[in-house]
């Protein structure tokens, strides 16, 4: 009886090449492609979703004249078991338990290909041990990035065919070119987006109960929806039931979460879509084709991680662009005070301490020294973690500091379990006048319903009780505010 011989080919596969065709003709046998981090898309790691990888590789079969099978892996944590997991995925998906008596493996990383030998299976290393070495895989990607036309010639015609009639290309030169966005989709790598998002949901009922009143229906987007929880409350809306709900989220944990709410049936709606886009990319929506669009808590993250006003800018413009005439903006966040430069006094509970080193500790442990600092020595932490300037003076047993600055640290200190995610963004960076400015600079009507506002929970139970505000005299001050509402309306005659 004839054994069947077969090529596992594990990799993540965004883009075939010429090469990698004549290879696998030599080597002959059923090829079993394990496409890895299937669960990925739109992220510098894995910018092409797997259903697109797995349509190229089907096509490069055909025309290669392989036998192939396909079956997806989903992406793990770093382990030294990446080989047994991999074989798993495949026994798993395609029911096909492959070993080293009928199983060679095409592998042209020497890690990954050292698992594989530790089984016992033998290696066929693609690009390894070639004088010159073939152009692998990623490379050619990144040549597509860069713009080097010469990318086409090493890609193979399947890949070219499936880029081009979905303009993956245009993609991929996004999402690897991106600024802002990190290899695994995110703003930050130091975020716990479990806690980020169960916070999100903690204040949703509020943020809708803020905003409502001024949603118009039609195509209504929430940009940096998070899980998708104010848009599940405008989803139960009677007004807003033949309104399309649109959430575009940049954090690809928090997207997954979004399409797999949809799927479990969470919305009534039938019209509720989801974007994994950095909308500092580029347009996501044509232009005038939006009716309201809502953003919470993502402002202050796009100055934070981007170019500060040049990119709030941009992102004002753009959704300008996309609002019909008559189509509103609301953007509820964090704003600086009034006066935001005016040299202040603190007194905060405690002592100064010198901040030691956070190299090498795990999120955890960060959080547990932060939770152990006194308000005080939470100040030398703060500034010292800051990704802004946070210059401070002592002044007997206060510290004098521009307004804004007190405003940052206290606003940004009760948060250790993603201390160094939020010593990332800025909160005080605009004040109500900057705002408006920015707004009617872009061409925005700033309706009367726009406001600043203090959220007394926060000043009463985590600022008043340690800390006092004073001028730099030393008289007593009230404490500012801390929000933001904007409700902006792009003309009808424009």
């Amino acid at each position: 009886m004839t054994v069947e011989r077969f090529v596992l080919f594990p990799g993540r596969h965004h883009l075939l090449t010429r090469f990698q065709a004549e290879y696998l003709r030599g080597l002959g046998g059923t090829v079993v492609w394990a496409v890895t981090s299937a669960n990925h898309q739109n992220t510098k790691r894995n910018p092409v979703p797997y259903d697109r990888r797995e349509a190229a590789i089907e096509r490069f079969s055909v025309s290669e004249g392989l036998r192939s099978l396909v079956v997806p892996v989903f992406d793990t944590a770093h382990t030294d078991r990446f080989a047994g997991v991999t074989l798993k995925s495949v026994e798993s998906g395609l029911g096909l338990r492959l070993t080293p008596a009928d199983t060679v493996v095409a592998c042209s990383t020497p890690e990954v290909a050292a698992m594989y030998e530790a089984l016992g299976f033998e290696i066929a290393g693609v690009e390894t041990g070639r004088d010159p070495a073939p152009a692998r895989p990623w490379d050619v990607l990144l040549m597509l990035a860069a713009g080097d036309p010469a990318w086409r010639e090493l890609a193979h015609p399947a890949t070219l065919d499936v880029f081009d009639r979905y303009r993956l290309d245009e993609q991929v030169r996004l999402v690897v070119n991106d600024p802002v966005v990190g290899e695994e989709g995110g703003l930050t790598t130091t975020r716990d987006y479990r806690t980020y998002a169960e916070a999100f949901e903690a204040s949703a009922e509020r943020k809708w109960d803020l905003v409502r009143r001024h949603v118009r229906p039609g195509r209504i987007v929430d940009v940096g929806c998070g899980a998708g929880a104010v848009l599940g409350l405008a989803d139960r809306e009677p007004a807003l039931r033949e309104s399309d709900l649109i959430g575009v989220e940049v954090a690809r944990h928090l997207y997954e979460e979004c399409v797999h709410r949809k799927a479990q049936g969470w919305f009534t709606n039938p019209n509720v879509y989801f974007y994994c886009r950095n909308v500092l990319g580029g347009a996501v929506f044509p232009a005038r084709s939006i009716d309201t669009t809502l953003t919470f808590a993502l402002t202050h993250e796009i100055w934070s991680y981007g170019q500060r006003m040049a990119s709030l800018r941009t992102f004002a413009a753009a959704i300008y662009e996309h609002t019909v005439p008559g189509g509103v903006w609301i953007n509820s966040d964090v704003c600086g005070p009034d006066g935001r430069d005016l040299p202040v006094r603190l007194l905060l509970q405690g002592a100064p301490k010198e901040p030691v080193s956070l190299d090498g500790l795990t999120r955890d442990e960060i959080a547990a020294h932060v939770e152990g600092l006194s308000p005080r020595a939470r100040l030398d932490r703060f500034a010292a973690d800051f990704h802004f300037p946070l210059p401070f003076a002592e002044r007997g047993d206060s510290v004098e500091l521009a307004l804004g600055d007190a405003m940052e640290f206290l606003t940004h200190k009760d948060y250790p379990d993603n201390w160094l995610s939020e010593a990332h963004e800025q909160f005080c960076g605009l004040e109500f006048a900057d705002w408006k400015a920015l707004l009617t600079d872009v061409g925005f009507e700033v309706d009367g319903a726009s406001h600043v506002w203090r959220n007394d929970w926060i000043v009463d139970n985590r600022i008043a009780p340690v800390a006092t505000l004073s001028t730099a005299d030393g008289a007593p001050m009230d404490w500012p505010v801390t929000h933001v509402l904007l409700v902006a309306r792009r003309p009808l005659n424009t």
